[in-house]
Order: C-alpha cells, then structure tokens, then sequence
C-alpha cells in the first residue's frame, strides 16, 4: 500500500474514534458560556445510548464568574418532566476542572454517563447543568438522546 493509501486508512479510522460535536441547546447558562458539547461514543443524533453502557459527556466552556467549588445536576426530561440522572461524579471539581474556578477562564469539563440495564427504551432530553457555589449555572446544556436496547 502506498503512503496516500495508508494516510487515508489512518485518517477514516481516527475519524470513527473521536467524538463529534453534538447538537445542544442553552438551557440557562447563567454564570458561563458554552463553546462545545460532545459525546463519545455518538456517530449521530439523537445519540442512541445502549443499555449496560457508559458514555464519556464533554463540555467546553468559559466562565463569567469566580468559584471555589462546581456541582453537576443531570436530569432526563421525559414528557416535560425532569427526572434526576445519576453520574458516578457530581464533583465538577474532580471531572476535568482544576478548582477554584476563575473568571474569563476557558475549561472542558468530562465526566461518564452511565446507561444502567434497567431504564427503559426511551426518547428523552437529558440535561446537564454545572453549578458554582453561588447555585447559579456555569453551564446548561440539553441534548436529546435514545435509550435503546
């Protein structure tokens, strides 16, 4: 194989490897702004989480404000009901965040989203909020996903 030829194998793989920026609105980012939303694995939207599996959740974001500590809340909002989500680490602190906060300051925050084997098969929106320790949201975000089997 010559080299193009293997430059255009490695490429396409590298390609199915990485997470792809996921559609996502603002749902009150009051203390920060968001530049980017992506999950891993979701090759497309809506991202369809398969029971049993874990997903790694990865926001880029700057902040507005200063803040010794950060909490993440996760809700799955189904039929306009937010329903709380358990994430192994609600600590923003401990997921990619180097604490204190500082204002002006651009982080990625990466935490997992674990699909227990019991949810049921279901469309829904997931929203994720990281708040400062004011309560106030360094960034919300809602995606919609798909629970399957």
């Amino acid at each position: 194989m010559d080299f193009r030829a293997e430059f255009i194998v490695l490429a396409c793989l590298i390609g199915f490897t990485c997470a792809v920026p996921v559609k996502y609105a603002d749902c009150g980012s009051s203390s920060g702004k968001v530049v980017m939303v992506d999950i891993n694995p979701c090759p497309h939207q809506p991202c369809q989480l398969r029971k049993g599996q874990s997903y790694s959740v990865n926001v880029t974001f700057s902040s507005a404000v200063e803040s010794q500590t950060s909490a993440a809340v996760v809700h799955g909002v189904v039929a306009g009901i937010p329903v709380p989500f358990p994430i192994p680490v609600e600590d923003g602190c401990k997921s990619g965040i180097q604490c204190p906060i500082q204002k002006q300051q651009s982080y990625h925050y990466l935490n997992s989203l674990p699909v227990k084997s019991e949810y049921p098969s279901i469309k829904l929106v997931v929203e994720w909020e990281l708040r400062d320790d004011q309560k106030q949201d360094l960034f919300c975000v809602k995606f919609p996903v798909q629970i399957v089997s």
